[in-house]
């Protein structure tokens, strides 16, 4: 390690864990494994979670980087390019990888324990900051208390930027936009409008510099009410058809109407067959699983576009067993189930009268909707199915691919979430594979993506989240 340009990153455990691909995201810079984290990832390689299978993936890159290579190769460093996936890219060199092939020791503060992993990782880069001063030593670790203690023993460190789809959550894409007051009054008479299947569609020039996307919402908030969906964008040319209105009690959705702007968009993707992918972000209580229940309900009973509702919601720790009680495996996912119960008795109260009508009423709806849980769904193929996925910020971008990619033919999934509320321990408002599908997502004529800021549960519900 003589290069007195290239910065020198130490991973911590977490980062091979959450992401393998990490080794190759330093572009030129050097990357060094202690042996502590060498130990982690060997004691983290069994179980069927998504955290195991990360470490699986890790030791397999490290296996083909070390192959045939000796131990004097070792000691001067490996070179991460011959295998890196994407080396014949014009922008493909990359570092070496350094193991610690000798004690690497430092002096620690007398109050962190010496004996913990953590602190060993502290010390080895503490050891390289001695050795090579000039060459900027990072220690870089997810774990936010390892950065405090980091920062706290002299040592650079840094969180891994690099699965961040954002810088800030704030740009995240919501798919409405207000428009100017006087849009349509200034517009109309450069607008070209037809109508087809019963549905207006109007066609405007906005050049080369738009900031639309396809199936974004545009919404009029004067007395005009002009509010679209734009449906196309060609040659600087786009096409918007008119947004059917559900805030009228005579256009609702299986007894649901829309109470505000929001929840009248979401709708209108809910129930339209041409979107495979809708994406519902929102704080609790603007309507996210009643508004997804109620347009599945409509279109597997009443309409027959599917035949099935699946409800699977992301338990933490994801990945992990669902337990060895007694019961299926719907009976096990009931308890994670609250509030796909608390949404059935709304939707359900109108449907008879009597107590055998309403138990007639269940029976269905129980045939018709099943409960399944996020660890069995690897491998499988869902045909027809309308999919509603709950909690959907607590799943990783690779998790997440997972399950979208299990839509067979016909097949439409609707993602749930709320940023602001992130359990799984490693992701953040800009790294959550919710954040990251609303982003990849956004120019695909299929998706349509809607976040919900107004809401509708109770004004007792509303004033506690404006005010706690």
């Amino acid at each position: 390690m003589t290069d007195a340009v290239k910065r020198l990153f130490i991973l911590d455990t977490n980062v091979l864990m959450h992401d393998p691909m990490a080794l190759f995201n330093f572009e030129e810079h050097d990357i060094f494994l202690p042996m502590t984290v060498l130990e982690e990832l060997d004691a983290g390689k069994k179980g069927m979670s998504e955290v195991s299978r990360n470490v699986r993936e890790t030791n397999r890159l490290i296996d083909q980087i070390i192959s045939n290579a000796t131990f004097e190769e070792i000691k001067q460093g490996l070179d991460l390019e011959r295998i890196h996936p994407n080396k014949d890219s014009d922008n493909s060199y990359l570092g070496k990888l350094f193991f610690e092939t000798e004690p690497l020791l430092a002096e620690l503060p007398k109050s962190l324990p010496s004996h913990k992993a953590d602190n060993h990782i502290l010390q080895t880069g503490l050891a390289l900051k001695e050795m090579y001063p000039n060459r900027g030593v990072t220690l870089v670790t997810k774990d936010i208390n390892m950065r405090i203690k980091s920062s706290a023993a002299g040592l650079h460190s840094e969180d891994y930027y690099n699965d961040r789809v954002l810088e800030d959550a704030d740009l995240l894409f919501t798919g409405w936009e207000i428009l100017p007051e006087n849009f349509f009054e200034e517009n109309f008479s450069k607008m070209k409008s037809w109508q087809e299947n019963n549905n207006t569609f109007y066609e405007i020039e906005v050049g080369d510099n738009h900031h639309w996307y396809p199936n974004q919402c545009l919404v009029s908030e004067n007395e005009s009410g002009f509010s679209a969906i734009v449906r196309n964008i060609h040659n600087g040319v786009a096409t918007l058809e008119y947004m059917h209105n559900f805030e009228n009690n005579k256009h609702n959705v299986w007894g649901i109407s829309a109470r505000n702007h929001e929840q009248n968009m979401a709708l209108n993707f809910l129930i339209d067959p041409n979107i495979d992918f809708v994406s519902l972000l929102g704080v609790a209580g603007t309507g996210k699983t009643l508004l997804a229940l109620a347009a599945a309900l409509q279109q597997t009973l009443d309409e027959g576009i599917y035949n099935e509702i699946i409800m699977t919601r992301a338990t933490i720790p994801i990945g992990d067993d669902i337990g060895f009680l007694p019961g299926t495996e719907e009976e096990k996912m009931t308890p994670w189930m609250g509030a796909l119960m608390d949404n059935l008795e709304v939707l359900t109260k109108s449907e008879g009268h009597t107590d055998w009508e309403k138990e007639t009423t269940q029976e269905l709806l129980n045939k018709r909707i099943k409960i399944k849980s996020l660890n069995f769904m690897r491998g499988r193929t869902f045909q027809n199915k309308f999919i509603i996925l709950d909690e959907a910020q607590n799943l990783t971008p690779k998790q997440m691919k997972t399950l979208v990619t299990r839509a067979g033919e016909g097949t439409k999934i609707v993602c749930l979430g709320n940023i602001g509320q992130i359990d799984s321990p490693y992701l953040t408002e800009t790294t959550t594979g919710l954040t990251y599908i609303v982003d990849r997502f956004k120019n695909w004529p299929h998706a349509a993506h809607i976040t919900l800021k107004q809401g509708e549960r109770s004004r007792l519900a509303e004033f506690a989240s404006d005010n706690l």
